[in-house]
């Protein structure tokens, strides 16, 4: 009963398209609580420690990555290290912040159509590949670093991606369950998947950005560039259609 009643209320209002409601924030992996206050000692031996997490990633790839061999390589003691980053997941995070925040502003803010200022299907499609793109290139960090299954939802990553996916799919789909059609969208985004297809299935990242492609433009019921198709033309009806009949469904 509370579901159908959930399910029936209309979708809480959203701001008009391309009208933010305040200034973005970034959103980083970490807490950062403390950061701000870092004595300039302080920061300095994170940058040390980071560096030296870097560099042997870089030379051992992120399974080799130890609270021991960064103290050792850094020339610090262990105990500096855990005070720093609290465990190894604390260390891989704050190592994938500054990418993060590089992400999170060209999505947010960048140039279009990334950022803002083109149509939203067209933002999506170039949001994914962004996407595709950035988790290839620190693969191995965001595997080590991926979060346990009660907080991967949760993390303020996450939380800001599928909100901006969400933004989007509103602006196009005003009437649809935009929260949970933001989350089927985010799957195909999943580092493990990536990492499968990429690595063990030895799929191309061009037939990856293909694939996204395909699924923005059957999810929004639009081609590939953002143009409306027809209920037989690559919408979700289109699709069912085409299956019900024994084919593939159209290519959209």
């Amino acid at each position: 009963m509370l579901y159908a009643v959930f399910m029936s209320s209309p979708l809480p209002p959203f701001p008009k398209p391309q009208e933010p409601v305040e200034k973005p924030v970034l959103l980083e992996f970490g807490t950062g609580v403390d950061e701000p206050c870092l004595r300039a000692d302080a920061a300095r031996n994170r940058a040390r420690l980071l560096d030296a997490a870097a560099r042997l990633v870089a030379e051992h790839g992120a399974a080799g990555l130890t609270m021991e061999a960064v103290a050792a390589a850094a020339q610090v003691g262990k105990g500096t290290v855990f005070r720093r980053f609290g465990d190894r997941t604390g260390l891989l995070t704050a190592l994938l912040d500054h990418s993060e925040k590089k992400f999170q502003a060209s999505f947010l803010s960048g140039p279009a159509p990334l950022g803002p200022g083109a149509p939203p299907v067209e933002r999506l499609s170039a949001f994914g590949c962004a996407a595709l793109r950035r988790a290839t290139d620190d693969l191995e960090l965001q595997l080590a670093a991926e979060p346990c299954a009660d907080r991967r939802f949760v993390v303020p990553p996450h939380r800001v991606r599928h909100s901006h996916v969400v933004m989007l799919l509103r602006q196009v789909l005003p009437q649809a369950d935009t929260e949970l059609l933001g989350h089927v969208l985010m799957s195909y985004l999943e580092p493990a998947l990536i990492h499968h297809l990429v690595k063990q299935c030895q799929m191309p990242m061009e037939r990856l950005q293909a694939g996204w492609h395909d699924l923005v433009a059957r999810v929004t019921g639009t081609s590939v560039t953002g143009t409306p198709h027809g209920a037989a033309e690559g919408t979700v009806e289109g699709v069912a259609e085409g299956a019900r009949e024994g084919t593939a469904g159209p290519t959209g």
